[in-house]
């Protein structure tokens, strides 16, 4: 079982900040065998695939923690380019599972009156119709292509899978949208079994964790959140946690130009919706997780001082990986190798 991390960095990336230079947008894939397991599809998390030597036709299953944009953006480029490569395969399926539609808009924040919705036909679609948008968006291309070059009906390959939350949940995206509840299993085959619950990261609902369970281990991906109980219990006893992490601080500063309001309210968001390094480190530690790997780090740029605060939490080994390191899992022993 390899985990590798094919991006590191959390939120958007396009901005003139030298200190994500080094860092992709956050996206993990789990290998085993000749399967790969891909958990969010963040910006160039197809550049990290081949760099990788992992091609497209190995991938089994797609998992969305949830549906902001650094976390889905090039999702469109792995299936509609990463799709060429199943040529000849017109049988080959993955799917892409992940939160479903949340029916409800997230509540105002602050004051003022309430902006117009967006696309108010369909203003919260979810896996299911995200993926069914962003392929239709792309028919003039994949027509061309299959009648020009006979490749592979791509719409059929890739599919969107929303996860049905159990109902004994009573989650609601805005009044119940993080409730105590028991893993539950959202994919499995004959290679591994994918649990999910929900964690915290409001205003966005529902947002998910998943466990990754093989014969050779068990890891475990955060999503975005706070400190989520839930989480805990999902990653009892897990090989690897893998845990996104906040610099609260050099965020901070990175509001010169706002008001004492409006910093307040930003702030406010992260840190309702993210968690520290050293609070990771706790939860860590909570579940009893043999190891610790802190990614979707926010800002990217932050000095190593700042996430080795995990360690004021945890004892156990802590790892703060680079795009393209990867881990390996077997029996019980997890090791780090870096990116050459």
């Amino acid at each position: 079982m390899k985990v590798f991390t094919l991006g590191t960095a959390g939120g958007p990336l396009l901005r003139a900040d030298p200190g994500n230079a080094h860092r992709r947008g956050i996206a993990t894939a789990v290998v085993i065998k000749d399967r790969t397991y891909l958990i969010d599809c963040g910006h160039g998390v197809g550049l990290g695939l081949a760099e990788a030597g992992l091609s497209p036709r190995s991938l089994t299953a797609i998992l969305i923690t949830h549906q902001h944009s650094d976390h889905v953006i090039d999702l469109n480029s792995i299936m509609v380019l990463g799709g060429l490569a199943f040529r000849g395969m017109p049988d080959a399926r993955v799917p892409v599972i992940g939160p479903g539609n949340r029916v409800e808009l997230p509540l105002v924040q602050g004051e003022g009156a309430e902006p117009a919705v967006i696309f108010p036909q369909s203003p919260t679609p979810g896996t299911s119709e995200m993926v069914n948008l962003l392929l239709r968006a792309h028919a003039t291309d994949l027509n061309d292509r299959r009648r020009d070059s006979g490749a592979s009906d791509i719409s059929q390959i890739f599919s969107g899978v929303d996860i049905s939350i159990p109902k004994e949940t009573e989650f609601h995206p805005n009044t119940q949208n993080h409730p105590e509840m028991v893993p539950f299993e959202v994919y499995s085959d004959d290679l591994v079994r994918v649990t999910a619950t929900l964690v915290q990261h409001r205003p966005i609902a529902p947002a998910f964790a998943y466990r990754i369970d093989s014969d050779y281990g068990s890891v475990v991906i955060s999503g975005d959140t706070a400190p989520s109980e839930n989480l805990v219990r999902l990653a009892a006893g897990c090989d690897l946690l893998l845990h996104e992490a906040i610099d609260l601080e050099a965020v901070a500063r990175s509001y010169p130009d706002a008001s004492p309001t409006e910093l307040e309210a930003s702030m406010g968001h992260h840190r309702r919706a993210h968690t520290t390094a050293e609070d990771a480190g706790l939860m860590a530690r909570q579940a009893g997780a043999q190891n610790l790997a802190l990614h979707h780090l926010v800002p990217a740029g932050s000095p190593p001082e700042v996430w080795q605060q995990a360690k004021n939490k945890f004892q156990g080994p802590l790892h703060i990986p680079k795009d393209g390191d990867w881990f390996s899992i077997a029996d019980g022993t997890v090791t780090h190798y870096e990116r050459k």
